[in-house]
C-alpha cells in the first residue's frame, strides 16, 4: 500500500510538472528478500506510467544479512532504473565489502553523526571520510538529521550532495 501510494503520489506529481522528482521509500530487507519483489514494484511503477528513475528504495544496513536473492533482486530494480539507497550507514553492520558487493546508489548519513557535526571533531571526521569514499564509489550521498544552516554549511563545503531535515 505505502508503495502504491508513494507512485501513485510521484506519477501526479509529475503530471503537474515535477519531472526531475525522485520520491524515497523505506523497504525493510524482508520485503525486498520476499520472492517477486522486483516484478511487483516494477509493475506498480509501470502501470503508474512514471519512469523507474523516479523511484528510489530505502533500505537499512540489516539488508547486508539477507543473501544473494536480495543482492540479485537489488541488481534487477537497478538496471531498470530504480535507485537504490543504503540508510543510516555507519550505525549497524557497516562494512566496506558491502558496499562493493551491493548495487546502492545513495549512501545516507546517520542523524548520530550530523546532530555532532558542529560540535564534535570525530563526528565531522567521519562524515568527511564516509562523503569521500560515497564520492570515491561513484554514490549520491543524503545527510539526514539536518536542523541548523551551520550544519548545511559545513556539510556542502564536505562535498555532500542533499540533505534531509529533521
Amino acid at each position: 500500500w505505502v508503495l502504491r501510494s508513494a507512485i501513485a503520489a510521484a506519477a501526479e506529481w509529475r503530471r503537474d510538472g515535477w519531472r526531475a522528482l525522485r520520491v524515497a521509500v523505506n523497504v525493510s530487507p524482508r520485503q525486498v528478500a520476499a520472492p517477486g519483489f522486483a516484478e511487483r514494484l516494477l509493475g506498480l511503477v509501470e502501470a503508474a506510467g512514471l519512469p523507474p528513475d523516479n523511484i528510489e528504495i530505502e533500505l537499512t544496513e540489516h539488508v547486508l544479512q539477507t543473501g544473494e536473492a536480495t543482492i540479485d533482486t537489488l541488481r534487477t530494480l537497478r538496471s531498470h532504473g530504480i535507485g537504490i539507497a543504503l540508510d543510516d550507514f555507519g550505525t549497524g553492520y557497516s562494512s566496506l565489502a558491502y558496499l562493493r558487493r551491493f548495487p546502492f546508489d545513495t549512501l545516507k548519513i546517520d542523524r548520530a553523526f550530523v546532530r555532532e557535526l558542529l560540535i564534535s571533531r570525530d563526528a565531522r571526521s567521519i562524515v568527511h571520510n564516509i562523503l569521500a569514499l560515497a564520492k570515491s564509489l561513484r554514490m549520491q550521498t543524503v545527510a539526514e538529521g539536518v536542523e541548523e544552516p551551520a550544519q548545511i554549511n559545513v556539510l556542502e563545503s564536505e562535498g555532500c550532495d542533499l540533505v534531509q531535515v529533521y
